[in-house]
């Protein structure tokens, strides 16, 4: 993003080519699609992760500079707040034992990294939103010393005009506000990419809507944050409230937040950009020099930077991606549903059946979107944040009479879903052994309703039925996953609870 630059630096004429410069990529894209000038089908997927920094005691240590410049390594990335990290995969292709390959490769570099991490008395944690976080570790002193973050933080602030306001209820109520947006910090997750043609584009965008909400009920790994427990996967309320440059008038307007699920299933990559353009106004309007039209006319491959800018700043949990790599362009869709850990192999088993499913559903004659209504699959999506494991889903009924039927999410996972995922990997070419080592880690979980979340909570009432204080009794499980992560087994074989030694810390 080049220097930081002020809020409020940006006149009037800065918007208005910003808006002239983004139609003219739109245009641009939709004419790369007409001349099919995208790259053929690879197979290819790219994984990322956020990750947190905590001290010996469970707390967040604000420090990702110092551990960066330890690891040394371009795989590791600073992320928004100084207590968390991003690791980045390169990409690999679909297919044979890619799934043991990429849990291998992750053990190998958070292994890295943690003992790096331990140079300065920190370590790396994969959760979903650390429990340990407090309101005054979230702040803009807290912000990495990153331009584009300064940036991204004012523009916010600015367009929303106030502060932030944070309202979620769930087994707890947590009502506060903050004057930045780093709460947002507190969500870290896993993106899963995978790279697609534009004429499977839609197809594989709307499976990952529709199946979006079976994701969360399996995979939810965030039940608490500032010492509340909220909902099972708290990642989406706190993500949509905390970058909200709605104030709560253009809310009641029904203006679209721009952390957003949507609003209805697509028949080409070109709507949701599109989208982008006609509901949410620029952040940073930066514009470059290039002529889409004229790079397009003289047989290159444009950058589409307003365009790529712009989508950056939309946090849908489905996001298309416009990529240029060895000079040809092509799409992806970055899948942003899942909470980061807890364990390597519930990472590649949540990967797995995110991969094998949306393979199964784009390629079904008679698609799930076309049976399930979209406000259907958005309120799914709540739910599945609300009650995790527990939740009930609606979903197409099986069979000539059609309709929909409520179900419980482990028994449409285990009896529908799972089956599904294992003929996607099969048709992707992965390896059964693959396939069914970590889609037995889902089933197993679905089976013992057992999930990040589950656990998280259940150790915690343990703590505090042994005598342990809220703050303490947190810290207390925080400490307990974090060893039982870097041990490695499945988070469903974990026994609940705290050892006698960690109950008298």
């Amino acid at each position: 993003m080049g220097e930081k630059v002020e809020a409020g630096s940006y006149d009037l004429s800065d918007r208005q080519l910003y808006r002239i410069k983004h139609q003219q990529c739109l245009d641009a894209l939709g004419r790369m699609l007409d001349e099919r000038r995208f790259d053929r089908p690879k197979n290819l997927l790219g994984l990322e992760i956020e990750l947190n920094l905590t001290g010996p005691d469970g707390t967040p240590r604000m420090m990702n500079a110092e551990v960066l410049e330890r690891i040394a390594s371009r795989d590791f990335q600073t992320e928004l707040g100084m207590f968390n990290l991003e690791v980045n995969i390169a990409p690999h292709r679909l297919g044979g034992r890619v799934l043991d390959q990429l849990a291998e490769e992750l053990r190998t570099g958070l292994s890295y990294a943690h003992r790096k991490a331990a140079e300065v008395d920190a370590g790396i944690v994969m959760i979903g939103i650390l429990p340990t976080l407090s309101r005054a570790d979230l702040v803009s002193a807290n912000l990495s010393d990153d331009d584009r973050y300064a940036l991204l933080n004012d523009q916010m602030v600015a367009a929303r005009g106030e502060h932030f306001a944070l309202d979620i209820e769930g087994v707890e109520r947590l009502r506060c506000s903050s004057a930045s947006i780093a709460p947002e910090a507190a969500c870290t997750s896993v993106q899963l990419h995978l790279q697609v043609t534009p004429g499977k584009f839609a197809d594989v965008w709307n499976a990952a809507e529709a199946i979006a909400a079976a994701q969360v009920a399996v995979g939810a790994n965030a039940p608490f944050l500032f010492g509340r427990e909220l909902w099972r996967e708290s990642r989406p309320p706190l993500f949509l409230q905390s970058t909200d440059t709605r104030p709560p008038e253009l809310q009641a307007q029904g203006v679209r937040p721009r952390s957003w699920f949507g609003e209805r299933w697509i028949t080409s990559a070109y709507d949701l950009f599109e989208e982008n353009l006609r509901y949410f106004p620029a952040l940073i309007p930066l514009c470059e020099d290039e002529d889409p039209q004229r790079v397009l006319d003289e047989g290159g491959v444009p950058r589409l930077a307003e365009l790529t800018l712009l989508n950056g700043t939309v946090y849908r949990w489905n996001r298309p991606v416009y990529g240029i790599a060895d000079g040809v362009p092509h799409l992806r869709v970055e899948n942003r549903v899942l909470p980061a850990g807890p364990t390597v192999t519930d990472v590649i088993a949540n990967a797995a059946f995110y991969y094998g499913l949306v393979r199964a559903l784009a390629e079904e004659t008679r698609p799930v979107w076309t049976r399930l209504p979209f406000e259907v699959a958005a309120r799914n999506f709540d739910t599945a944040c609300r009650y995790g494991i527990d939740a009930r889903l609606e979903w197409p009924r099986r069979g000539r009479h059609g309709g929909l039927a409520e179900v419980a999410a482990v028994d449409l996972v285990r009896d529908e879903l799972l089956p599904l995922a294992a003929a996607g990997l099969d048709a992707w070419g992965v390896e059964p052994a693959d396939r069914d080592l970590y889609l037995g880690v889902i089933d197993e979980r679905c089976r013992r309703r057992v999930n990040g979340a589950s656990w998280q909570a259940a150790t915690y009432h343990r703590a505090l039925e042994r005598g342990l204080e809220r703050e303490a009794a947190l810290a207390a499980t925080t400490r307990r996953y974090s060893a039982l992560m870097h041990a490695g087994e499945p988070v469903h074989t974990w026994p609940v609870g705290l050892p006698e030694p960690a109950l008298r810390v």
